[in-house]
């Protein structure tokens, strides 16, 4: 049997990135089991301490509406994030290099502004038309790098 890809991010704040990634990748929000109505019921029905589950329905997954995606986890941690990314997720939007550049860019420019209006912050943007080469660096709303191209 093959293994099943899992993504795991260690985060502050579960519920408010498993809400951004949703978006920007058109992933949704995992929902809790039947019949819980939440995820916090589901925890509080498992006996974990009403102490421990924190504020909000406690949803930290995300899943690809079509199956075909990993099933992305938001690990809450104690610690913050200290230094770059050794993994980041590239989000490719332009279409590749069967597409003009022109397009390409400004779709991937459409993308990262969507992307800005949900809580990611812009670091660079890289445009090289001689090599064909379209991206802009950014960093989701706890300051994780991805790439937009």
């Amino acid at each position: 049997m093959r293994p099943r890809l899992q993504l795991t991010v260690d985060c502050a704040d579960p519920e408010r990135l498993a809400a951004f990634w949703a978006a920007a990748l058109g992933y949704r929000v995992e929902p809790a089991p039947e019949p819980f109505p939440t995820w916090r019921a589901y925890w509080l029905d498992q006996g974990v301490p009403e102490e421990e589950l924190g504020t909000g329905d406690c949803s930290d997954s995300i899943v690809d509406p079509d199956g075909a995606g990993p099933r992305i986890w938001f690990q809450q941690v104690p610690e913050p994030k200290a230094v770059k990314n050794r993994l980041h997720p590239d989000l490719g939007v332009g279409g590749g290099r069967g597409v003009p550049f022109e397009t390409r860019r400004e779709r991937v420019r459409a993308e990262a502004a969507r992307l800005e209006r949900l809580g990611a912050t812009r670091l660079r943007t890289e445009d090289s038309p001689g090599t064909g080469s379209c991206s802009v660096v950014m960093r989701d709303p706890e300051g994780n790098e991805f790439c937009v191209h």
